[in-house]
């Protein structure tokens, strides 16, 4: 099937490219969080889009496409419950946060997103 090629490594990267058009994000030399990255769809669209650091956090490991994982602005956090990530392990706040995740509420992601937020 032949069709327009994904610029992203997974679709994810559309989701969040449109979200971005629809509510005006810009994340030129912003840093970044992908909590549930997984193959790194939105990690890479955000640094298609000027990012200049992502950490990539998923619980799971292996996923992370292997363009992202060569990438010095990836920062790969796989093994990793957001719930459990605190300031000490990532060394600075980040200015964006995208979140996809399964298996954990939202109620226990979002608090903690926020307390790794400028």
């Amino acid at each position: 099937v032949k069709g327009n090629p994904i610029p992203y490594v997974s679709r994810g990267g559309l989701k969040l490219e449109k979200a971005m058009k629809c509510f005006g994000v810009t994340l030129k030399d912003k840093v970044c969080m992908d909590i549930g990255a997984s193959t790194g769809g939105f990690t890479d669209c955000m640094l298609q889009n000027g990012a200049v650091k992502v950490f990539s956090i998923d619980v799971g490991y292996g996923q992370l496409a292997w363009k992202l994982r060569q990438d010095e602005r990836v920062v790969c956090m796989e093994r990793t419950n957001i719930r459990y990530v605190t300031i000490e392990d990532t060394k600075e706040f980040a200015d964006f946060a995208s979140v996809d995740v399964s298996f954990i509420s939202l109620k226990l992601v979002l608090p903690k997103a926020k307390e790794l937020l400028n």
